[in-house]
């Protein structure tokens, strides 16, 4: 058995210039994978896959709009054209949305705004990647959520609906595909420690919380959210990647219909 997890693998993975996504690309180059980047923003693009280059790693990058569907289509035909087919994808991007607002002030758009945009992101792209998956070479499609899909406190209303809403997808579609011999996987981690550090779009989410704490936002991360886990700690980038590696890999062969826990404890289900 090689040592590479993710050896002769062909990776798609959307908002890979991002924060989660360009973590997850670097582990799965590191792994053996071939690795297709696809973003709205070809310079972070750029930067990820010049990382995995220098490494020694293999990486093609596109600018998609995940929101296209006939672009995302398009790119997944020519990633398999090339490549032969795609064995694993990975949903990682990203929607600004409000997250504070109670009902009574909430505007039926801030409250739309990432229920259509993640779910229509993860539809699109689940589809497109479906078609050249499976069959003789095991398919892995890896999503992405929150805590909010479990949490009961107010302020959260359209984060919390997406996240159950991405969480309930990947459930039915893994009981879909799996005839076909393709797994579906949801990662479900919390706020993640060094993200904002990363440019990821939580030094924005968070930066209301913060400042109303008199906190920046690592301070809030740290001081605010973590010592509401059990661990007493958020997950990091790394964690998430490595893990998404192993998900993607032959050794978690039997995973499917399931949410992997990455809350350090603040969720326990």
């Amino acid at each position: 058995m090689s040592g590479l997890l993710l050896e002769n693998k062909n990776a798609v993975i959307y908002g890979g210039g991002g924060a989660i996504g360009g973590a997850t690309a670097r582990v799965f180059a590191r792994e053996g994978a071939r690795v297709f980047l696809a973003g709205r923003t070809q310079a972070t693009l750029d930067a990820v896959a010049r990382d995995i280059a220098a490494a020694g790693g293999k990486a093609e990058t596109a600018q998609v709009d995940v929101l296209d569907q006939q672009a995302v289509e398009k790119h997944a035909f020519a990633v398999a054209a090339a490549a032969g087919s795609i064995d694993i994808a990975l949903n990682a991007v990203s929607v600004m949305h409000d997250q504070g607002t109670l009902l009574a002030d909430l505007s039926l758009e801030e409250f739309m705004r990432p229920i259509d945009g993640f779910l229509r992101a993860l539809f699109i792209t689940s589809k497109a990647v479906a078609q050249h998956m499976g069959r003789e070479r095991p398919g892995v499609i890896l999503t992405l959520s929150e805590p909010g899909a479990k949490l009961a406190i107010g302020g959260i209303l359209g984060h919390g609906v997406s996240a159950a809403g991405k969480e309930t997808f990947s459930r039915l579609l893994a009981a879909e595909l799996a005839p076909g011999n393709i797994r579906v996987i949801d990662i479900r981690p919390h706020a993640v420690v060094d993200a904002p550090s990363a440019g990821s779009y939580t030094k924005d989410l968070f930066k209301p919380a913060a400042a109303a704490a008199g906190l920046s936002v690592q301070e809030f991360l740290e001081g605010g959210l973590a010592p509401g886990t059990m661990l007493k700690r958020l997950p990091t980038l790394s964690e998430i990647a490595e893990m998404a590696a192993f998900l993607a890999s032959d050794r978690a062969g039997t995973m499917t219909g399931t949410v992997v826990n990455l809350t350090g404890g603040a969720l326990v289900d």
